[in-house]
C-alpha cells in the first residue's frame, strides 16, 4: 500500500502528515480509532477530530485493551473522585477564597480547551494561580521559554500569583480536574491533557499520547522535579505507560504522586 498523507483535525486547527507504510490493505483498530486515511468514506470522527493510529505498534498495544480493565478503572475513577470531592470539599472552599483575597480581579477556577482521546477538545478545570489576564501576555513571554518541543514553561513566570505559586508548587491547583474525572474527560491516571496548540505541532510519536483518557496524574506528574525533563522525555515516559498500564501500575503512580504533593516538588 502506498504512502499518502494523511490530515489531522484537532478542533479547528489542522495539520498534514506523512503516514507510514502499511502492509495491509485492513485497518488496525485501536480504542474505536480506525488507521484509514481521513478523506475515506471509512474515516470515523470524534467531534471534528480525526484520530489515525500507527502500524504494528498499534496493533500490538491494542492486545492490552482488556474490557475488565476499562471497567474497573472507569470505576475507581467514579469512586475515587466523589470520594475526594466530598473530603476534600472544604479545603477546596477554603483554597477558592484565598485566591480571591489575593487577587480579586478574577474568578478562582480557570478554565481551559485540552484535547483528551482521540484528539476530542474538553473544557479543563484548575484553581487560578495566574493574574486574571496571564493568557494574554502569553505572546510576550514566548520567547523565554525553558521547554523544549510544543510546551511553555518557565521556571519564574511573571503572570504567577502569591497564592498561585504555593498551589502549583503542591498540585492543588489540579484538584478542580476530579469534577473532569468524574464527568469522564480525565481518568485520575493517564497523559496529561496537551493544548490544541500543542497538539497541532505534534509529531507522529507525540500524537500517541492521544489515544488514550488524559490523567489528573502520571509518569511525569510523579517525577520529582518533573520540569527538569524536557519534552522528548515527557513523551517517553508517557508512551512507556501507554504500553505497561495496568491497574496496579495506576496504583503505584498514584501513591507517588501524594508523595510528590506532600514534599511540594510540582511547578
Amino acid at each position: 500500500m502506498m504512502d499518502k498523507q494523511y490530515d489531522f483535525q484537532v478542533g479547528n486547527m489542522a495539520t498534514t502528515r506523512e503516514a507510514p507504510t502499511y502492509e495491509s490493505a485492513l485497518a488496525v483498530s485501536y480504542d474505536d480509532a480506525i488507521a484509514v486515511p481521513s478523506d475515506s468514506a471509512m474515516a470515523v470522527s470524534y467531534d471534528g477530530a480525526v484520530g489515525v493510529p500507527y502500524g504494528a505498534a498499534c496493533a500490538e498495544i491494542a492486545k492490552k485493551d482488556k474490557r475488565m480493565y476499562w471497567i474497573v478503572k472507569r470505576t475507581c475513577d467514579i469512586f475515587l473522585s466523589v470520594i475526594a470531592l466530598v473530603a476534600l470539599s472544604p479545603f477546596m472552599l477554603g483554597i477558592a477564597l484565598a485566591i480571591v483575597v489575593d487577587d480579586p480581579k478574577a474568578g478562582p477556577i480557570f478554565k481551559q480547551t485540552r484535547c483528551g482521546r482521540h484528539g476530542k477538545e474538553f473544557t479543563l478545570y484548575k484553581f487560578r494561580s495566574m493574574c486574571a489576564h496571564a493568557e494574554e501576555m502569553l505572546d510576550s513571554l514566548l520567547d523565554q521559554n525553558e521547554m523544549t518541543g510544543p510546551v511553555f514553561k518557565i521556571h519564574d513566570d511573571p503572570r504567577i500569583t502569591q497564592v498561585g505559586r504555593f498551589i502549583r508548587k503542591t498540585s492543588l491547583d489540579e484538584l478542580p480536574q476530579l469534577f473532569n474525572v468524574l464527568k469522564g474527560d480525565m481518568t485520575i491516571i493517564g497523559p496529561r491533557p496537551p493544548l490544541p496548540r500543542e497538539v497541532a505541532k505534534y509529531t507522529e510519536d507525540e500524537w500517541k499520547r492521544l489515544w488514550i483518557t488524559p490523567g489528573l496524574s502520571c509518569t511525569w506528574q510523579a517525577t520529582p522535579n518533573r520540569n527538569g525533563c524536557s519534552f522528548d522525555e515527557w513523551v517517553e515516559l508517557d508512551l512507556k505507560y501507554l504500553e505497561e498500564r495496568s491497574l496496579g501500575l495506576d496504583a503505584k503512580l498514584v501513591c507517588r504522586t501524594v508523595g510528590v504533593v506532600m514534599k511540594g516538588e510540582g511547578i
